[in-house]
């Protein structure tokens, strides 16, 4: 008997072991596993006797398990971020690679191998910024601010990977590495230009934190590129900075396709070869490209590389498979048991039910007209959305059969014995030809009209993914749709009271409708459990707690171009223009109120904490969630700085009357910031801290939100 090779000796180091394999593969095996899809190793035993099988690492999983048949759709990835609930989002990712494992593990079983969207390489999550809302792909991320992308996200990969000391359960990835947010017709050719303030600021912090704190697995890296360097052969963005200054030990893998660009768009190199050897020596281990790293084998034979520099890479992406456990005996990895019940289990569609609730951000509410009243006899329910699943899916989606639309919610939840009417009554984009409508008449005649609107994943999303778009998945206007706009005023002349629940991805200019409607419910793409979740908050079963996490402004006039990526004009902080409804917005059913900040202290030394505390209180009459927001001013920077920063975010929930009092405390690092050379400074001189309940301005307290309190301390 052979003795067993030390790569299957799991009491070993993993360096340990990688080494040991890679000792016994020839080279052109080893560029067989430079793809996403990495070849079978027939001449090589895995921990069952059998050949290593073929895997390939592209799996999704951004709001669930997707692509790959039966799973759990959670609400899309910016409705999560507007839970403001890291804990909740911790639990979703956890039920996302429960389902992940389980599903991996029984494609072992049934075909003995695993194809592509079948593995435990889940390159979620997006972390760019959400710096524009004409971008398609902003639905994927966890909006427009830096810090709230960087905790949710961090919660998020956390729950991917598990917390097996020895184990992943499975790897998440940070994308796409780095500033890169559109436009998608642009995103194989652009040059991204950004001052060392805006890149440490706004554009690395989010990857910073899932490297360092959470650990994330894998990097993604985009397809532009940044300050002239392609973003997956940069010197600065995966040397420089992702391994030197972060110490990142994951692999890192391009973008789909991206590898061809360097040569075919960017122009950086004069041919394939010359691609695949300059992304691999500045830090790509593993190319989705189809087969473009079997171009190595000309690049060795050119010695643009070497064999070590194939090594190095290949001990990256083998020690992620090797922390996975397919290179142990199942009995031996503690996710290998997963069973195939969990997926789309009912404690699962519990969990998106409730996430789903989370996301829901009520903008309006004139007269209390929400929760729609018991007294009510009928309700119409009209929308081209109302009866769509593509609204509750999103992009990257998985496939349930038990999705609930909106009507369906509605239903389900309305009291016996109130009368329901459903017409279409608009189309999505296009105007309906037939001259004769009556659902306005319905409408008019009813106690409630139900206005299902908005935008679909048919009219935004990734290249090539969003069918109804001329803009290669972004959207050339922000306003909500002609066709709807003018069916909405029909209604409204006359006279039906009109609850507008709007769906998407980004934010939707409302124009003159905002102020004709009743109510605006604003519900994201709510996932499988969206129809129940939005049906149970009109009615009053749930309340609304989610808060906007990006900015809606009123018009597209008020952005700079698209295809600047300066942050000046953009996103909270840095945006003098009057929005729409601001960052961090959300009404509830009840009033809280804010008040008693307490500063320990009103001098600090620096390197020192601050500390303080702050009363809220639910003043209502009715249970609720608030999430207290801070945001730190730094009032006399010598070097440009943001209007303010979101430094810290809590989601309390308080029963009708009761009041809690915070302490926070914030480390040295909130008071930091970059400078023209992207050195993080703590300069001494005044500062602002507001506590609010959305970001600082008056346009907040004009549309109803919490009156901020705030104070200003010395840093010396």
């Amino acid at each position: 008997m052979s003795e067993q090779p030390a790569y299957l000796n799991s009491s070993l180091p993993i360096p340990q072991r990688v080494a040991d394999l890679l000792s016994r593969m020839t080279i052109d095996e080893k560029i067989s596993q430079m793809r996403n899809g990495a070849d079978a190793l027939p001449n090589h035993p895995g921990p069952d006797g059998k050949p290593i099988p073929a895997y390939d690492f592209w799996s999704e999983g951004l709001h669930g398990v997707a692509r790959n048949g039966r799973a759990t759709v959670f609400p899309q990835a910016i409705g999560m971020a507007a839970t403001w609930n890291p804990a909740l989002i911790r639990h979703v990712a956890d039920a996302i690679s429960d389902e992940g494992r389980a599903k991996y593990h029984e494609a072992l079983r049934r075909k003995g191998s695993t194809g592509m969207y079948q593995g435990l390489c889940f390159w979620s999550p997006n972390v760019n910024i959400f710096r524009d809302p004409r971008w398609g792909r902003g639905q994927e991320t966890w909006g427009e601010d830096p810090y709230l992308t960087g905790v949710m996200a961090a919660e998020f990969v956390r729950g991917i990977q598990g917390d097996d000391p020895h184990y992943l359960k499975a790897a998440a990835c940070a994308k796409h590495y780095a500033v890169h947010s559109g436009p998608e017709k642009e995103r194989h050719t652009f040059n991204a230009i950004v001052s060392k303030i805006d890149l440490y600021s706004t554009y690395l912090p989010a990857f910073k934190k899932l490297v360092e704190d959470a650990k994330v697995e894998i990097v993604m890296g985009a397809y532009n590129r940044t300050l002239g360097e392609a973003c997956n052969a940069s010197t600065l963005l995966l040397g420089e900075i992702l391994r030197g200054q972060w110490g990142f030990e994951g692999h890192v893998v391009s973008d789909c396709g991206a590898l061809t660009d360097l040569h075919r768009n960017h122009k950086v190199t004069a041919d394939g070869a010359e691609s695949a050897a300059l992304a691999l020596k500045n830090g790509c281990d593993i190319g989705c490209d189809c087969v473009f790293y079997d171009n190595l084998k000309e690049a060795l034979e050119r010695g643009l590389v070497t064999e070590a520099d194939i090594d190095v890479a290949l001990s990256r992406t083998l020690g992620t498979r090797f922390k996975l456990g397919m290179f142990d005996p199942a009995d031996q990895v503690p996710y290998a048991a997963m069973p195939m019940s969990v997926v789309n289990s009912p404690e699962h569609r519990e969990l998106a039910y409730q996430t789903a609730v989370e996301s829901i951000v009520l903008l309006k509410n004139d007269h209390q007209i929400l929760p729609i009243r018991s007294d009510v006899k009928s309700i119409c329910v009209v929308g081209p959305v109302a009866g769509d699943t593509n609204i509750l899916l999103g992009n990257y989606f998985g496939l349930s059969d038990t999705l609930t639309t909106l009507i369906e919610g509605i239903v389900g939840s309305a009291p016996e014995g109130v009368k329901i009417e459903y017409r279409t009554g608009a189309m999505l984009s296009q105007p309906i030809p037939n001259p004769v409508d009556w659902s306005i008449y319905e409408a008019a005649a009813s106690d409630v009209t139900i206005a299902c609107m908005g935008i679909s994943p048919l009219m935004e999303g990734e290249e090539g993914d969003a069918i109804l778009t001329t803009e290669n998945g972004d959207r050339a206007e922000i306003g909500l749709p002609q066709v709807q706009v003018d069916y909405i005023k029909r209604l409204v002349v006359q006279g039906a009271k009109v609850v507008l629940v709007l769906s998407g991805g980004s934010p939707i200019t409302l124009g003159e409708i905002a102020d004709m409607v009743e109510a605006v419910v604003f519900i994201w793409y709510p996932g499988q459990e969206g129809g129940r979740a939005v049906a149970d908050v009109l009615f009053g079963k749930a309340a609304p707690s989610g808060k906007l996490p990006l900015t809606f402004p009123k018009s597209l006039d008020q952005l700079p171009p698209f295809e600047d990526y300066n942050m000046i004009g953009h996103t909270h902080r840095y945006a003098e223009w009057e929005p729409l409804f601001p960052f961090g917005f959300g009404l509830s059913y009840t009033q809280f109120t804010l008040d008693n900040l307490s500063l320990a202290q009103k001098t600090l030394s620096a390197g020192a904490e601050l500390t303080f505390t702050v009363e809220v209180r639910n003043q209502g009459q009715v249970a609720g969630d608030e999430v207290v927001q801070v945001y730190l001013t730094d009032i006399e920077a010598s070097f440009p700085v943001p209007l303010h920063n979101l430094v810290a975010f809590r989601k309390v929930a308080l029963a009708a009357g009761e009041s809690r009092t915070l302490s926070f405390s914030l480390p040295a690092e909130s008071m930091m910031l970059f400078d023209y050379e992207g050195k993080q400074r703590l300069e001494a001189g005044e500062f602002r801290l507001t506590v609010a309940d959305c970001a600082p301005g008056a346009r907040g307290q004009a549309l109803g939100a919490v009156e901020p309190v705030s104070d200003t301390f010395w840093v010396k």
